[in-house]
């Protein structure tokens, strides 16, 4: 299954830069300023919130994103694009079914440097 390798691989802040970097283009803009938002590096919000979907996420939606992936050229890439994008949703949007990554008050409990 793609998404423990995306698990595995993304869940460290470097390699999560590094594809978030990667996918580029307006969403990789998008999501650093979110990131920038919640005074952290795109890195470090992306491997955050892959480790929040690896313990919260059911199996539904760790099949989905599964599904998302077959066939493509990049299937990490994309996977984790899919994940991101459903937390960006989630944050977005409280009403939304499934799981959610952390906001501003949880970046704040995991690094109290953020708060100050």
């Amino acid at each position: 299954m793609i998404v423990r390798e995306i698990v595995s691989t993304c869940s460290n802040p470097h390699v999560a830069r590094a594809a978030v970097a990667s996918i580029g283009g307006d969403f990789a803009r998008r999501f650093s300023r979110d990131a920038a938002d919640r005074n952290l590096s795109s890195g470090h919000l992306a491997s955050r919130i892959v480790r929040d979907f690896a313990r919260g996420a059911d199996r539904r939606v760790w099949n989905e994103v599964d599904e998302a992936t077959r066939g493509a050229d990049m299937p990490i890439l994309l996977g984790l694009r899919v994940i991101l994008e459903r937390s960006l949703e989630a944050n977005a949007s409280p009403e939304r079914q499934g799981w959610r990554a952390p906001g501003p008050a949880a970046a704040c409990r995991e690094t109290w440097h953020n708060c100050l």
